[in-house]
């Protein structure tokens, strides 16, 4: 599984990005705003540091100004995927979009009819929300179980960019169902290395490290 960090937050990214964990980024106009910076500003400085896909989301809601704004953001660095909504005019950029080479991120997906549409499109990911499901007392993880269905049943190349994770669970479990990206925020990331028992563990070996008095030159 594929690890994108969902922030606009530089330090945050740095950091990750040097402990070798991040394959990718995605940002938001929530994000964006968040940051309290410049979207070319900012979104420039993120490429700079990640090598792999970053996701910049266009604001536009009819066809052709998503083609602009997309192309536009895409101008920021060759590593943009252009984040677009699950409209049906965000599935009309997309499939103008992917046409011309550009990678896209069909966002706001929360049915499996939607995320069927988004393949069809050419999408190169789709990202359903699956907090947003739970706060309404859905399951998200069934969605992500109903794209991987639907997706192998076709043969689909659109990788699925499970989104709006919120606990360590969400990873392990869109990992368990074969998810192939999770875009999780900086500190839930952090939070996967997190055991009792190796914290423990680790208390107890230096105890008795201490009692040896060897050093390790």
């Amino acid at each position: 599984m594929k690890f994108f960090v969902d922030t606009a937050d530089v330090s945050d990214i740095r950091d990750l990005t040097e402990l070798g964990l991040i394959d990718g980024v995605t940002t938001n106009p929530s994000l964006i705003l968040k940051s309290g910076r410049d979207i070319t500003e900012v979104t420039r400085e993120i490429c700079s540091i990640v090598e792999g896909p970053v996701s910049a989301e266009v604001t536009a809601t009819e066809f052709e100004a998503m083609v602009r704004e997309g192309k536009t953001l895409a101008r920021i660095a060759p590593n943009i995927c252009i984040k677009l909504p699950l409209t049906l005019d965000g599935l009309r950029a997309c499939r103008a979009l992917t046409a011309e080479g550009f990678k896209t991120n069909v966002t706001l997906c929360f049915s499996g009819n939607q995320a069927l549409l988004a393949a069809k499109a050419g999408a190169t990911f789709v990202s359903p929300f699956i907090g947003r499901l739970d706060d309404m007392v859905m399951d998200g993880m069934d969605l992500i179980r109903e794209i991987r269905q639907i997706y192998d049943n076709y043969g689909f190349e659109t990788e699925i960019l499970a989104a709006s994770i919120r606990t360590v669970n969400h990873v392990k479990e869109a990992a368990l169902i074969g998810a192939d990206v999770a875009t999780v925020p900086p500190a839930t990331i952090k939070a996967l290395v997190k055991h009792p028992l190796t914290d423990k563990g680790l208390e107890q070996f230096l105890a008795d490290w201490a009692k040896t008095g060897q050093t390790i030159t």
